[in-house]
């Protein structure tokens, strides 16, 4: 049994971890990773930004002052004037058309030469009419069909930075792309741009990684974005207000133009439903700023604690009690769903608690399911066991209850029954070795059938004798009746063994019975090697000498046994004797017959 246990415990685990794999290879749970995710990085996030980061919003009020947008774009002139002692100012504005009067273009591009810091936005192109969207790979480079870049004149006069958006399944941007291969050139992203232009040095953030795949080296492109702020956190200036401020102001900043007037130029972020994505462009400058990395613990150390979880759960839910594993369980949970994190706080990594706490669940489920289908088994053997000694009733009342039977030895007052078959060994001599065992098992069938419909407990078969208790190891009221009724019983279902015997083999076989009722120690007693459970003391003994007192198919019972029962049977006096280990001899009574059963009292 236990080999079969350990076999079945171990494919149920190596099944577990099969399903696990499967789930981490198809990223099923996902959602509840950007999920967890995204808790950390809005619960985590400083609240303040780096102070040389400007947005200029055009917002609601600009554009009802300087009129519908696009503007023209001599409209930026006196704003790249205003702004001349910034490091970088970036546009998150595309350029891509060229306007009705060519002369603004010209003018805004001269303007822009003059500043020596601008950057422009540029758009990958995703898709054509011949080609599909599209298939960002993640790790590699994003190489789009084409760049939908400024108009020449604009573009000649720039630097020029992408502004695509990196969206994951879910729509929510959670990581940006700080280069792209186009067919055209390699450009960098809007943020990036700026922050190297602001003076600091990312050659780290594009660092080359292995592609194993080619045996060549690639550059790392994709970085997850370090949400520090929100859009009310930044230095806000409307760009119909730039004039209204001190030029000083901007030096040496960073000043980013973008949209934050009701429209298309808004999206999900971790820390905000809808967030206009020039505070996203903020949010990555920042992170480039304070040199912050966030990145997520590689796929082999995910699996390795899912793998540990899983050992660790496995053994923990065969040792621990069901509670326990329970509290271990959630436990566990909270640990995990709190240990990740403070590591998030601390270091900007990311362990995805969510593929540990499925192998942590899916390791617990199967194998309280594998101990608990055993556990049944056993308990409904031991069930099966122990109804052939004690009444199927006791059993119940047992598994019902949930009441434990008592290690060791308790003080209990209990019925004693023995009985013993005479003439046992006359008829062996004439029985082959089967039919003395056939014998035996009938009359054995016959004592115990009797013994439990009258809730006794089978304590032991001795040879041809057996003894028998009542009241244990549960109550059982008035067991002296049910005792005396055992007896009773036995001795009226022996007449047609007798008879039986009698006519096939010519030999005499008689049972005498003898019933004690006083304390005694019952309980589990013997050795941690071999226990069993019984019944000493001097009323045990006490019940064997009234049995040894008998003669051929007699019952005699106590005194203590006949006043309690005097209501149930007609018994007859027998008289005094003397038995071995004491002073005072015992008076003795033989049951005559049953006159109610002990239902039938009031």
């Amino acid at each position: 049994m236990k080999r079969t246990i350990i076999r079945n415990t171990i494919i149920g685990n190596i099944i577990v971890w099969i399903l696990v794999l499967l789930l981490f290879l198809f990223t099923v749970f996902q959602t509840l990773s950007n999920t967890i995710y995204d808790y950390d990085i809005s619960n985590s996030m400083s609240h303040m930004p780096h102070e040389d980061i400007i947005i200029i919003g055009i917002d609601e009020q600009s554009l009802k002052e300087i009129g519908k947008f696009p503007w023209d774009r001599q409209t930026y002139i006196p704003f790249l004037q205003q702004t001349a002692a910034a490091k970088v100012v970036a546009f998150d504005i595309m350029f891509n058309t060229e306007s009705a009067d060519s002369e603004s273009d010209s003018k805004f591009a001269e303007a822009i030469k003059n500043h020596g810091k601008v950057i422009l936005a540029t758009s990958p192109i995703t898709e054509t009419d011949l080609k599909k969207s599209m298939v960002l790979k993640r790790g590699q480079p994003l190489q789009p069909y084409g760049l939908n870049k400024p108009i020449p004149i604009l573009a000649e006069a720039a630097q020029l930075g992408h502004i695509y958006r990196d969206k994951d399944n879910d729509g929510v941007t959670r990581r940006t792309q700080l280069l792209m291969e186009a067919p055209e050139q390699t450009i960098y992203s809007l943020a990036y741009q700026a922050v190297s232009m602001y003076g600091n040095d990312l050659t780290t953030y594009l660092e080359s990684e292995p592609n194993t795949e080619q045996q060549t080296r690639s550059p790392r492109t994709e970085q997850l974005i370090r949400y520090n702020a929100d859009s009310s956190e930044f230095l806000n200036i409307p760009f119909n207000r730039v004039d209204e401020m001190d030029p000083e102001m901007f030096a040496d900043r960073i000043v980013l133009v973008g949209i934050t007037a009701a429209g298309d130029d808004v999206g999900t972020t971790p820390v905000d439903n809808a967030m206009y994505l020039v505070y996203a462009h903020a949010n990555i400058i920042d992170q480039l700023l304070n040199n912050e990395e966030p990145a997520l613990a590689s796929d082999m150390t995910i699996l390795l604690l899912t793998i540990l979880l899983l050992l660790i759960t496995a053994g923990l839910t065969w040792r621990l009690k069901s509670i326990a594993s329970i509290i271990y369980l959630f436990g566990m949970t909270l640990a995990l769903l709190l240990v990740q994190y403070l590591i998030f706080r601390a270091s900007d990594l990311f362990v995805d608690p969510i593929y540990p706490l499925v192998g942590l669940y899916a390791a617990f489920l199967i194998n309280i399911a594998i101990k608990t289908f055993y556990e049944t088994k056993q308990k409904n053997y031991i069930t099966k066991q122990f109804g052939r000694y004690i009444s199927p009733d006791l059993v119940k009342e047992i598994s019902k209850s949930g009441q434990e039977i008592q290690l060791g030895g308790i003080n209990k007052e209990l019925s004693i029954l023995f009985l013993d078959v005479r003439g046992f060994t006359t008829l062996s001599e004439r029985l082959k070795p089967e039919e003395v065992v056939g014998f035996l098992n009938m009359m054995f069938n016959l004592i115990t059938e009797k013994a439990l419909e009258n809730h006794g407990t089978i304590d032991k078969f001795i040879g041809d004798a057996a003894m028998i208790l009542f009241n244990a190891p549960l109550d059982v009221p008035n067991h002296e009746y049910y005792a005396v009724k055992t007896a009773y019983d036995i001795q009226k279902g022996m007449e047609a063994v007798r008879q039986d015997i009698q006519d096939k083999y010519n030999v005499s076989i008689s049972v005498g019975i003898g019933v004690n009722t006083g304390e005694v120690v019952v309980g589990n007693i013997g050795s941690y090697l071999r226990v069993d459970y019984t019944a000493i003391g001097d009323n045990v003994n006490t019940a064997a000498r009234i049995e040894s007192n008998t003669v051929a198919n007699q019952i005699l019972v106590s005194e203590v046994t006949y006043e309690r029962t005097l209501d149930h049977f007609e018994y007859g006096y027998v008289g005094e004797k003397m038995m071995k280990g004491k002073t005072v001899a015992l008076k003795l009574f033989e049951v005559k017959s049953h006159l109610k059963a002990y239902d039938e009292t009031v």
